[in-house]
């Protein structure tokens, strides 16, 4: 199964990075623009509706329509694990993993990773997916990395942007 990963250095505390990953509205926050996406409802483990944080068992229904092209793709994802869940303290690590229940993928595993590091928090996404048309859709999955890695980046540089209060004097954050 192919596999996506970006890292970043993000210029604020692991608890910052954490809480802002943890909302609906940061996931609105970190959306490109392009992707025009659209929340339909989130629910939350017991049902309940517009969680304030998303934890395991949280449910987004949403819909993308890249550039403005194409039908308007919708998407199921499920939070699968999150560690720590809840209101628990954060530490020195902290993830959260969701997984497409319905969509354009035949799989999609989305691990969000953070790592404190001092004052600052390493981002890592890394996603494990397969693309549909059987065959056809192996062959090609090693190339989706380049329609990736636009979004990614931009979601990490929203990120960055979201926390950084100064230019830094080296040229910006670590971005690789």
């Amino acid at each position: 199964m192919p596999t996506y990963r970006r890292t970043t250095r993000i210029p604020a505390s692991i608890d910052e990075v954490w809480t802002f990953h943890s909302t609906i509205d940061g996931l609105r926050r970190l959306t490109p623009d392009w992707m025009n996406l659209v929340i339909d409802g989130v629910e939350g483990p017991e049902g309940n509706a517009d969680p304030e944080l998303l934890v395991e068992g949280s449910r987004i229904r949403m819909s993308i329509r890249p550039f403005g092209v194409g039908p308007r793709q919708r998407w199921t994802s499920r939070i699968v694990e999150r560690t720590p869940n809840g209101d628990e303290p954060v530490g020195k690590r902290a993830q959260f993993v969701d997984e497409m229940d319905g969509g354009p993928f035949r799989t999609w595993e989305h691990t969000h990773a953070f790592y404190a590091d001092g004052d600052q928090t390493l981002l890592v996404d890394t996603v494990d997916y397969r693309l549909p048309l059987g065959l056809l859709g192996d062959a090609a999955g090693p190339f989706a990395k380049v329609g990736f890695e636009g979004m990614f980046r931009d979601r990490h540089r929203r990120t960055v942007d979201r926390f950084e209060t100064t230019a830094t004097a080296d040229g910006g954050p670590d971005i690789r």
